[in-house]
């Protein structure tokens, strides 16, 4: 198991207090074996095996423990007497109110408890449950591999150079799972699809049983189709109201759609912030898949469309790195990428190359027309001793994945 340092640090930095760690994601991203290198820790820092509880609610004999009062009487029944316990949790959504026991468990005073839990969907966190444990978790959001985990795995041959295993990591994405599979075409798909596949059934169609899969399917292309595009529920009610034969398909049905493929943590929304104004829009957004391998193998792979694959690697190593990521709007100019993160302001733009001096003055346009003191990228695959241009810096992408 490759350590997860980023999460872990998070882990440690709330152990021992009364707060509920619930860690979510996409599956099969590392919730599971993050769950487990915890443990690891705790019993190597001389934690006793009896005071650590792990149950893991996929495996078959926790199968009959769906029931919120079997739940509690399980994990009560294994706290012993005095002294803190470990209670790691995982896939607890599970369990029908699981947040009833958890609640108890946390809050009764003759027992010492410290709760770990992991879920694949954001249902886990409804308004009803969040109101019921409010003030009592945190939410440790966990993303697939970054390039720099990914490496660590090392699965890769030793002579590729780091331009050939990022475009590994590009085609196959970045599920740890993946690192382990014969690195092959036919082989990753399939794995890959399946993981779509119980993520439609298991974390969207089993909550809203309600839910169209041919539909869900038709609006999950668009958005693949249209990454590094602003689009809208209306835009897309548009397109296909114009595919389907005399049917109209509404905006809210699009928007109760993107919400649960947010839900399931398998796409995320950029929104649009006017840095003029200073406020977020409430109107138009990019949408990222949260693994470029399960948008290939969905949509096919081709150089043609590497510029919004990398787009999407950038996104998302953004939000590793603590920011808030939104699209950024200048009167009518628009930066792919602004990063916000406390009183720390940083702009991107991304593309696959600026060796055409076309392209170049097209992406350093919108950042010259921010006249403030905050910090200004163009990423691309270049590799060039041209570092920066007016105050805005030049980096070659593979060195900006690398660099913290």
């Amino acid at each position: 198991m490759v350590p997860r340092e980023q999460y872990m640090r998070r882990l440690k930095a709330y152990k021992d207090n009364k707060l509920i760690k619930v860690i979510t994601g996409l599956r099969r991203c590392g919730k599971s074996t993050l769950l487990q290198l915890f443990k690891q820790e705790l019993l190597q820092s001389g934690v006793s095996a009896d005071y650590v509880i792990d149950i893991n609610f996929e495996l078959m004999a926790y199968d009959d423990i769906r029931d919120y009062r079997r739940f509690y009487n399980l994990v009560r029944d294994r706290i012993p007497a005095a002294g803190k316990c470990y209670v790691l949790l995982d896939e607890v959504q599970q369990v029908v109110h699981w947040e009833k026991a958890i609640n108890s468990l946390n809050v009764e005073p003759d027992i010492d408890v410290d709760i770990y839990i992991t879920g694949s969907n954001a249902y886990m966190l409804s308004s009803d449950i969040s109101t019921l444990l409010s003030g009592r978790y945190v939410e440790i959001r966990m993303l697939p591999l970054s390039f720099k985990e990914f490496l660590l795995f090392d699965h890769l041959p030793a002579e590729w150079s780091a331009d050939d295993k990022f475009r590994q990591y590009l085609k196959y994405g970045c599920l740890p799972a993946v690192t382990t599979l014969p690195q092959e075409d036919s082989t990753i798909n399939e794995f890959l699809l399946g993981i779509y596949n119980t993520v439609v059934v298991k974390d969207i169609v089993a909550r809203s049983k309600s839910k169209d899969i041919a539909l869900l399917e038709k609006i999950m292309r668009y958005v693949i189709s249209n990454t590094g595009n602003i689009i809208s529920s209306n835009k897309i009610s548009g397109f296909l109201s114009s595919q389907e034969k005399g049917e109209s398909v509404k905006s809210s049905t699009v928007a109760s759609y993107l919400d649960t493929l947010e839900k399931a943590y398998i796409v995320y929304q950029a929104r649009r912030f006017d840095i003029k104004g200073k406020e977020q829009l409430k109107t138009l957004s990019k949408f990222y898949v949260a693994d470029t391998g399960i948008r290939n193998a969905l949509m096919g792979y081709s150089d043609g469309d590497i510029g919004h694959v990398l787009e999407t690697v950038v996104y998302f190593e953004l939000l590793r790195r603590g920011y808030q990521v939104f699209i950024g709007k200048w009167y009518d100019s628009e930066v792919d990428f602004l990063a916000i993160r406390q009183d720390t302001r940083k702009y991107y733009q991304v593309t696959l190359s600026m060796m055409d001096e076309r392209v170049k003055t097209r992406e350093i346009a919108p950042l010259t027309a921010i006249h403030d003191n905050y910090e200004k990228f163009v990423l691309s695959m270049d590799k060039t001793y041209i570092t920066d241009h007016e105050g805005i810096r030049f980096q070659n992408i593979i060195d900006f994945l690398l660099s913290e």
